[in-house]
Formats: structure tokens, C-alpha cells, sequence
């Protein structure tokens, strides 16, 4: 059953680092990458290592996905798209 489960969770963490990558649009890649931190450190734990589970899930999930939603405010990747949806206007990217 946990050979099951961890070969599971393997195939969303091959999924999750593909979507990720192959993704047009950054913020939904970024959350992609959250969900990729987050399996990685159920992973850890399975494998018997709480302590790499939780710098994965602070550091991967936390942290890095915290800087990467302020690097694309800082940009305006995220206001901008909002302001187009508000307006009906469509993406001419």
C-alpha cells in the first residue's frame, strides 16, 4: 500500500515539475511549484527524513514561493494582467 502511495506521489511530483516548466503563465508555475514543495517534503517524511521535510516545506513552498510573488509584483506581471481582466481587454501576449 505505501509503495502504491509513494509511486503516486512520485508521478505528481514528475507532473508537477513538467507543468511547471511548460507553463505559459508565471503565477499559475509558481503555484505549480508550491504543490511540487509540498510533495516532495510528504516524500521526506515517507522516507524517514522529518527534518529535510520541513526545511522543504518552509524553505521550497514557503519562502522561495513568497519571493517569487513579490518578484512578480515587483515586475507588475500580477497587476498587470488584473487590470486587463477588469477592463475585458484581451491578453496581447
Amino acid at each position: 500500500m505505501i509503495k502504491m502511495i509513494m509511486l503516486l506521489l512520485v508521478l505528481f511530483l514528475v507532473a508537477c515539475a513538467l507543468g511547471a516548466g511548460f507553463t505559459k503563465n508565471l503565477l499559475v508555475s509558481i503555484i505549480i511549484f508550491m504543490s511540487y514543495s509540498l510533495v516532495m517534503s510528504v516524500i521526506w517524511i515517507f522516507l524517514s527524513a522529518p527534518d529535510l521535510a520541513i526545511t522543504e516545506a518552509a524553505v521550497g513552498a514557503g519562502v522561495t514561493s513568497v519571493l517569487f510573488f513579490a518578484t512578480l509584483r515587483r515586475i507588475n506581471a500580477i497587476d498587470a494582467r488584473d487590470r486587463k481582466e477588469d477592463r475585458h481587454e484581451p491578453d496581447t501576449k
